[in-house]
């Protein structure tokens, strides 16, 4: 007997919120989405609306509206089978997560909508990603951790700016700490050093680029925060074990352009 993927965990639908104008999202299964900037508010019927800040993941069954505060892009998915239907016996409302806690799941979803339709004959190899991507939401549906109003601002001026600061010692100027208490505060709570943070979230902004064949390496490299191409393909080959170009190749080999919205107030660093 063949496991039939299909009806353990599929995709169903691909939906992106881009601006000001609300989303509705409905229908049976589990939305997945990663908010890749601005702020957002949550509201589903009878319930009390909470909110998502860039980076955060979206986690909910359908029949729920996302309101943008500000300008904001969202990624999201539907997801069915009988893995996802336990997986939302764990989640009792629609709530934005906190991205540290599932790492990959940016990563595995942006492969996810980027893959052809069903009826284009979809790459087999994506089969079992679908459910790679509800293990890697194991941990999202838990209440986010609690973080002192340091280390969450810190979080937050990295996700917000990330393709403008220099470094720790910008980003501590910015708190208006030492950069020896950041580090040692930041490190504490997050289990990482604010600079690995500050690489690993301009990492994961640079896969999202990378996914969109008409951004060259120099580009994404100054929309990142990189000093240029050189330096973003030692840091990525350093961090992921090869270089920017056989990520692409290998995580979404037919990947159609799309288009992401446009970034204000940018520095070349």
């Amino acid at each position: 007997m063949i496991f039939d993927w299909n009806a353990c965990c599929a995709v169903r639908e691909v939906r992106e919120l881009q601006g000001e104008a609300p989303l509705t999202l409905e229908g049976d299964g589990l939305w997945v989405g990663v908010l890749s900037s601005g702020r957002c508010l949550l509201a589903a019927a009878g319930q009390n609306a909470g909110s998502g800040a860039s980076g955060d993941i979206l986690l909910g069954r359908g029949g729920f509206t996302l309101q943008p505060a500000t300008p904001c892009h969202l990624l999201c998915l539907r997801m069915e089978g009988l893995a996802v239907e336990k997986f939302l016996r764990g989640l009792p409302r629609p709530r934005f997560a906190d991205s540290a806690a599932c790492p990959n799941a940016a990563e595995q979803l942006a492969r996810l909508c980027s893959a052809p339709a069903e009826s284009d004959a979809p790459d087999p190899a994506l089969g079992t990603a679908p459910y790679a991507l509800l293990c890697a939401l194991a941990h999202a549906d838990e209440e986010a951790r609690r973080l002192s109003p340091l280390v969450a601002e810190a979080v937050e001026t990295i996700r917000n700016n990330y393709m403008a600061l220099y470094g720790v010692e910008d980003l501590a100027d910015a708190l208006g700490v030492s950069k020896c208490h950041l580090v040692r505060t930041f490190s504490a709570e997050m289990g990482v050093s604010p600079g690995k943070y500050l690489t690993r979230t301009r990492l994961e902004a640079a896969k999202l680029l990378l996914l969109e064949r008409e951004y060259n390496l120099d580009m994404i490299a100054s929309l990142c925060g990189f000093s240029g191409a050189n330096y973003l393909c030692r840091v990525f080959r350093r961090e992921e074990g090869l270089s920017p170009i056989a990520w692409r190749d290998a995580a979404a080999p037919h990947a159609p352009a799309k288009h992401l919205p446009p970034r204000n107030n940018e520095m070349y660093v």
